[in-house]
């Protein structure tokens, strides 16, 4: 059969089996559906509701589980100063409160009734010119609702279950390279993933878009091409393709890298085996005076060649250079070594000197021997001289790359049908390598790759609760913490069953935390928890902020991502998100800054004591992303506070409010409106009022950066006013005691990272029975001063993450 029909075979095969595994999870004798993807998931609540409620805008009470003084106080109390506003006929602030008619609808709604709580303990509702509860009812209302949250049996707990995920992009990407040792993203391809909760890992919207079969099928060929770029015995076997616009520096134009200063670009390249490599760099340049453009390539640091670039268009001269090079991370970088302009040059094309990258690839490592070959990390073993043992060299080599793959012990039936890719290549004159590599395309679009299974005996059974197996376990912590498959130490403690022993557990969290591939949490949970991703699609005004760049940009995104992984790998209090006295600074960022003595694009650490920045806060990347293209937004500003520091988002704004007034808008004769005064007039509407009294204060404290982030001290010609006023009392007068309030409001930053970390971690949106989860990875932080492994550990020990349900009638 040739090898075109082969593949075209496995198109087949693959579509099947996706159509398979999204009708059906196969094990046992019940099957969990998997529905199709949800547009957004968002808080379940019990729609239970009389008819008459709606004739009445009075809350009726259902007889499904009670709960005490519902009905003889609450409901008077809701009734009278609530329902008006939130209610069937109006829904202020997009809130209702009539359909919480028993105990289960309520603790359904947790999130509504905290909030209601706080907001009638700081008497910010009820507002307007309506009746005022005495503070003797508020402080009752205060006490039941708290109460009755509470009510949750913690000695009987409810794991949840985490509905059958895909593995999203990165997901896919650091699954590719940890398995077939290749340096590839291909899913960077692929269709955005969803999100829900604030995340893109959650099982119930990771949709299939029919698009998505075919990006599969190509990745899988692309992949294993890179992977076993020759057959064993020949020269270069596996190359790492390095993507310009992936490395630190310079500037991004599509998938160039454009180097238009003397400097580096840099990224990590990691050697997987002592041996010869080549470094084949593919770039053009602009020319300008007499010199040609000169490009280094630096290893560790150290300056190993340089490069006359003389090509000046296409996708780049080809320039190569070998090393021999030990294992492990080694620092890489391309240097600009020349820069010049030429601006009065007759010809445009020769004004100024810049160096393009177009693509970098590493061959090796390159072998003279077949039998040193076969130490790579897939050609674990060769058949022998006269092929008489190809099918065992085969099953050795497909079963140890399926176990990892699918995160589990394999069957033996699960490699013969591996085996037979194969014997179908061989039989139609192909070599052992390219059955191998039409077995491993094969492998990589099965759906126990695909997607990340966990089987239940009794799928559909709410009270069938178990404690996942070690293989689960270890394939939860990898992907928490690695957005990966377990490395080989996991695989070995699940197979000998002493993963979930708590010394060892701990052990291995704390060394998984340590190691590089660490970095995906930051990619993965901070990127999305900090909203970081937004700012590559940030483009503030050109007029407003001449000096913004695409170096700054990426100089704003890397110092919050030092600083997350500092915190995780230094084990630092999680409170420094908050007031942390250091980061990281490259040149182009201390310029931005006003800090002197810093040059150049290499990042280095420094203290921030005696400065006006602390936390992520005062970071430019996340003060560029919460401000408006031509200016700051208190509002915006506020308001991440609010929904990402402590956990207490506004409601959304009715559809009719206004703009503000332009900048220009004027107060009378001629005098401009300042930021704060433009944003009382918002104050007057009772309905914006109440939203605006709390964010505002919040981003009037952070109004001494500007739009990207500067620290200035006017606004124009009016003098910046940092203080704020919250609805409980709080005040502050600087960006500093802004900090030190929100630091007075520790636990409930700790709360909400808590929640948003243990949500990252299931894949799945927490539910009202999670507080019991949360109120212990509450304590193990309290007792250890915050620290940012108590959070992780108390997480991996929690009942939501070592165990799982059957499925209730009403999930999907």
């Amino acid at each position: 059969m040739p090898r075109r029909l082969l593949i075209m075979l496995g198109v087949t095969l693959v579509n099947v089996a996706v159509v398979i595994v999204v009708v059906s999870i196969m094990g046992g004798k019940g099957d969990a559906v998997v529905k199709p993807v949800h547009p957004a998931i968002l808080e379940v609540t019990d729609q239970r509701i009389s008819e008459d409620e709606s004739q009445a805008g009075t809350v009726l009470v259902s007889s499904a589980v009670p709960v005490d003084h519902l009905k003889d106080k609450v409901i008077p109390f809701l009734n009278t100063y609530c329902i008006n506003c939130h209610g069937p006929k109006k829904q202020s602030a997009d809130l209702t409160l009539h359909q919480y008619t028993d105990k289960l609808s309520i603790l359904r709604g947790r999130k509504t009734w905290l909030t209601a709580s706080h907001m009638i303990h700081t008497s910010e509702m009820p507002s307007g010119k309506g009746p005022k509860p005495t503070q003797e009812e508020r402080d009752w209302m205060v006490q039941w609702i708290e109460k009755t949250l509470n009510e949750i049996d913690c000695d009987k707990r409810d794991p949840g279950r985490v509905t059958i995920r895909r593995l999203n992009r990165l997901e896919y990407n650091n699954t590719v390279r940890d398995l077939l040792g290749v340096d590839f993203t291909p899913a960077d391809d692929f269709p955005t993933d969803d999100v829900g909760y604030g995340f893109d890992n959650i099982g119930d919207v990771l949709s299939m878009p029919p698009v998505l079969l075919e990006k599969y099928l190509r990745a899988a060929q692309q992949v294993t091409t890179a992977a076993i770029a020759n057959d064993p015995g020949s020269k270069g076997t596996p190359v790492q393709f390095i993507t310009p616009s992936n490395m630190a520096g310079g500037e991004n134009e599509r998938r160039v890298k454009v180097v238009h200063l003397t400097g580096d670009v840099t990224t990590d390249i990691e050697v997987p085996r002592d041996g010869k490599y080549e470094f084949r760099i593919f770039a053009y340049a602009s020319q300008a005076g007499d010199e040609l453009v000169k490009m280094g390539l630096v290893l560790g640091g150290q300056q190993k060649e340089v490069f006359d670039i003389k090509d000046t268009g296409g996708r780049g001269q080809l320039s190569t250079h070998s090393l021999n090079l030990k294992r492990g991370k080694l620092p890489f970088a391309l240097r600009f070594l020349n820069n010049f302009k030429d601006e009065k040059n007759p010809d445009p094309k020769r004004r100024d000197r810049n160096l393009y990258i177009t693509a970098i690839e590493i061959v090796g490592p390159i072998f003279d021997k077949p039998e040193v070959v076969a130490m790579s990390q897939i050609f674990t073993r060769l058949p022998k001289a006269d092929d008489s043992d190809w099918r065992e060299a085969a099953r050795e080599i497909l079963a140890r790359k399926a176990m990892h793959a699918y995160r589990r012990p394999v069957t033996q039936n699960e490699v013969a049908r591996l085996v037979r890719f194969v014997e179908q290549v061989k039989g139609d004159g192909g070599t052992f390598a390219e059955g191998i590599e039409l077995a491993l395309q094969a492998l990589l679009v099965s759906p126990s790759f695909l997607f990340r299974i966990e089987l239940d005996a009794d799928p559909t059974n709410p009270k069938a609760i178990r404690t996942i197996n070690d293989h689960e376990l270890a394939t939860r912590l990898s992907y928490f913490i690695w957005s990966s498959m377990p490395d080989e130490e996991l695989f070995a403690l699940a197979d000998k069953g002493i993963l979930r022993q708590p010394a060892v557990l701990e052990k291995q969290v704390r060394s998984m935390l340590k190691d590089p591939k660490a970095a995906a949490l930051v990619q993965g949970f901070a990127a999305q928890w900090l909203q970081l991703r937004s700012l590559e699609r940030i483009t503030p005004d050109r007029k407003q902020f001449p000096n913004f760049d695409q170096p700054l940009r990426q100089a704003m995104l890397r110092e919050t991502e030092l600083f997350f992984e500092t915190v995780i790998k230094e084990d630092r209090s999680i409170l420094d998100f908050i007031d942390g006295r250091f980061t990281f600074v490259n040149g182009r960022l201390a310029q931005h800054y006003g800090i002197p003595n810093i040059t150049g694009d290499s990042f280095q650490r420094i203290s921030l004591d005696g400065t006006q920045r602390s936390g992520v806060l005062t970071q430019a990347s996340i003060l560029t992303i919460t401000s408006n293209p031509t200016r700051t937004s208190p509002v915006l500003r506020g308001k991440y506070v609010l929904e990402e520091i402590l956990g207490t988002p506004p409601p959304p704004p009715p559809p009719d409010v206004p703009e503000l007034p332009a900048d220009e808008s004027k107060a009378g004769a001629g005098e401009t409106l300042s930021m704060r005064e433009r944003l009382k007039l918002h104050l007057t509407n009772p309905t914006c009022a109440s939203c605006h009294e709390k964010m505002d204060p919040i981003g009037f404290g952070l109004e001494n950066y500007d739009g990207i982030g500067r620290w200035r001290t006017n606004e124009g010609k009016h003098p910046i006013d940092a203080s704020g006023t919250m609805p409980s009392g709080e005040s502050f007068k600087s960006p500093a005691q802004l900090k030190a309030m929100l630091l007075d409001r520790k636990n409930e930053f700790a709360r909400n990272l808590a929640e948003k970390l243990l949500t990252f971690a299931l894949g799945r949106g927490l539910e009202y029975y999670d507080k019991c989860a949360v109120d212990d990875i509450m304590k193990a932080m309290q007792k250890d001063d915050y620290r940012f492994s108590a959070m992780v550990m108390a997480i991996v020990t929690s009942d939501p993450f070592n165990k799982r349900r059957g499925k209730q009638a009403d999930e999907p």
